[in-house]
């Protein structure tokens, strides 16, 4: 078991057999194509959706308010390793919420409800719509910035500095968005509608 768990894709690949076993135990017997899909297009929109708000919360919980305390020596490690390998898991993992999200939507057939707030879709309408600005400040003001920020791109210091502070702020009004997207995504799955 320690050679599985000390390798992360031999993790993954472990907790992916782990789900075919148990989707066999479930399904034994009774599978429906047709409704899983939607299940699947569901499951994965959650399981990206983990990742994507996980590191969100990981960069303004604890990286950002941890940077002043990191002495100066330390940094680089933070700026040139870590931080871009979890704007990668980050980025991507926005863009597989989003598609999974939609995909789950227009299979079951209240897409264009959502996203034009008709009657019975108001509320997963709000969520859709919060997710989609978040991921477009990932991909378009966050991203972006941070690549100035980080040194992945030319920037003097000042840009830099101004970057990071940009990319800060829309890290932020992306954490005070998934409060709303959060509940609106819970609450329809609870049945309120709006």
């Amino acid at each position: 078991m320690g050679k599985i768990l000390e390798n992360l894709h031999r993790t993954l690949v472990a907790g992916l057999v782990l789900t075919v076993i148990v989707f066999l135990i479930i399904n034994l017997g009774s599978f429906d194509p047709a409704s899983y899909f939607a299940f699947l297009f569901r499951w994965l929109h959650v399981m990206a959706g983990i990742l994507w708000i996980g590191l969100l919360y990981y960069f303004n919980f604890v990286q950002i308010p941890s940077m002043p305390k990191i002495p100066d020596e330390h940094k680089p490690a933070i700026g040139k390793v870590i931080a871009p390998t979890a704007l990668f898991f980050f980025r991507w993992a926005a863009l597989a919420t989003v598609v999974f999200g939609l995909l789950t939507a227009m299979h079951l057939g209240y897409l264009v409800e959502a996203l034009t707030f008709q009657a019975g879709f108001v509320t997963i309408g709000i969520g859709m719509w919060l997710a989609l600005i978040m991921a477009f400040n990932v991909w378009f003001l966050i991203w972006p910035n941070q690549k100035k920020a980080l040194g992945i791109v030319e920037a003097d210091a000042d840009t830099k500095k101004a970057a990071a502070r940009t990319a800060m702020l829309f890290s932020r009004t992306n954490t005070m968005l998934s409060i709303p997207m959060l509940y609106c995504m819970v609450a329809y799955q609870q049945g309120y509608t709006g």
